[in-house]
């Protein structure tokens, strides 16, 4: 959670560096209602894991969809959007007596609803709740002793299907295009069931996009 509110203050500052370089020439659309599309990246890990012994590193998922920008007059409004988005972690622990790695891929489908604070055309600070939806969940296991009897314990957790999120960040916008950077974070962790043995954590992840709004 400090890491990711040092980077976001870091990313903040930097855009309003940029704020003060541009040349003015950009379209000022902060008073019309936008429709877009976007496509980028996510760098995912976990934080405020409960499993025993286990350890996690970061991992790369893809993020599209289609976001609007609804104005409440000149500098303040709601940016919604809804994307197609993989978060995911390569992992390692210990269960039933022996160790085991593994690559989860988790597939959501995320609904952010943002509060937009637009300073000038080229610049939209933004934070707000996000809804996720677990479409898929995808393990990949390296083989050891015990790996059929680890993953059958796996496929018995129940993983949750509904996160509450929430994510902050900014865009860049120049014309047309608009360059986005987001950190979000879960509200809830992996599962409800307590009484699991897999690894409970909740998932951290930045999110760098490119788009083109209309």
């Amino acid at each position: 959670m400090n890491k990711s509110t040092l980077l976001l203050g870091m990313l903040t500052v930097l855009g309003h560096s940029l704020i003060g370089q541009i040349d003015g020439s950009s379209a000022d659309m902060r008073e019309r209602v936008t429709f877009g599309l976007k496509g980028g990246m996510n760098y995912s890990n976990v934080y405020n894991s409960k499993g025993q012994e286990f350890g996690a590193d970061p991992k790369w998922g893809i993020a599209a969809g289609w976001f609007a920008t609804i104005p409440f007059g000149r500098y303040f409004g709601l940016q919604p959007e809804l994307l197609l988005s993989q978060r995911g972690l390569k992992g390692s622990g210990r269960m039933l007596g022996s160790t085991y790695d593994f690559a989860r891929t988790s597939t959501y489908l995320d609904i952010p609803v943002m509060a937009a604070f637009k300073p000038s055309a080229f610049f939209t600070l933004l934070a707000g709740p996000q809804y996720s939806y677990l479409i898929r969940q995808k393990d990949v296991f390296t083989s050891t002793a015990n790996s059929f009897e680890q993953e059958t314990e796996f496929k018995k957790d129940h993983a949750r299907k509904n996160t509450l999120c929430v994510l902050t960040g900014f865009d860049v916008n120049v014309d047309h295009v608009v360059f986005a950077l987001r950190a979000g974070w879960d509200l809830q962790s992996n599962t409800g069931d307590g009484s699991a043995i897999t690894p409970r954590y909740k998932s951290l992840w930045y999110q760098s996009t490119l788009g083109y709004r209309f």
